[in-house]
């Protein structure tokens, strides 16, 4: 599937090829990477219809402290590996048992996609916050009574809800979002990124801590997180979405 769709759209493979190459993934990655791609949609529906596959957890020590402490927690996942699995895996581990986890949702532009999105994602241990003023509010209540939040920090934010940051060298429109819930609510930083083993064996969870706090200067918080999600990718070069429009222009509203 994915070397079909590689091969048959110009402008996917255009996208593809560009953003690797930029990042200087070697040919081996890249060709492993269009794969990836295509497993990725193939997975979709055991993922969001099935039963939860094999999880097998790295890192959850830092999850678990942080829990402990009654602390919040921001979970930051690139669009790498089975990401759709990530919230999935948090909610059967500590959703279910008191630790529910708030996720940005922005449901897709095609309506009838829209029910069996939301029906997925919206899985018990799981709760939706809209991307709307409403919707961030929502997330700030969550972080400061101790919650868990996640989202995908290298989506392409709507105009004025970012910020122009590097990514792999080249300017990329970045939201400031996830750096200013952690000042207003003193959460802390998770990254996690879900690892797609072969032969469907399942998902490795990986996670730990942001290696350095936040700097308050929202050019620098952004170039801090790009960089947190850049050392992710490079673990994983040939599981990134690599056709994502990362370096597009910002659309003008949510």
């Amino acid at each position: 599937m994915g070397w079909l769709t590689f091969l048959l759209s110009s402008g996917y493979r255009r996208e593809f090829l560009a953003n690797a190459r930029l990042a200087g993934i070697g040919r081996a990655d890249l060709w492993r990477a269009v794969g990836e791609s295509g497993k990725l949609l193939a997975e979709l529906p055991r993922v969001w219809l099935g039963r939860m596959p094999a999880i097998r957890w790295v890192g959850a020590d830092v999850v678990d402290r942080a829990l402990a402490a009654g602390q919040g927690v921001l979970f930051l996942t690139p669009h790498l590996g089975c990401f759709e699995m990530a919230p999935l895996a948090y909610a059967e581990r500590y959703g279910q048992h008191g630790h529910p986890m708030t996720i940005l949702f922005r449901p897709p532009r095609k309506a009838w996609l829209q029910f069996l999105v939301a029906s997925a994602r919206q899985r018990p241990g799981i709760e939706i916050a809209t991307t709307t003023t409403t919707g961030v509010r929502q997330l700030l209540r969550v972080l400061k009574r101790g919650g868990c939040v996640g989202m995908l920090p290298d989506q392409v934010p709507p105009r004025d809800f970012g910020i122009w940051a590097p990514f792999f060298g080249k300017p990329a429109y970045t939201m400031t979002l996830s750096a200013r819930l952690v000042q207003q609510t003193g959460a802390c930083i998770v990254l996690a990124s879900v690892e797609r083993l072969s032969w469907a064996r399942g998902y490795v969870i990986h996670l730990q801590s942001l290696a350095q706090p936040l700097d308050t200067e929202p050019v620098v918080a952004a170039t801090q997180i790009n960089a947190a999600m850049e050392v992710l990718i490079r673990r994983q070069p040939d599981q990134y979405l690599w056709s994502y429009a990362r370096y597009k222009e910002p659309r003008d509203s949510f």
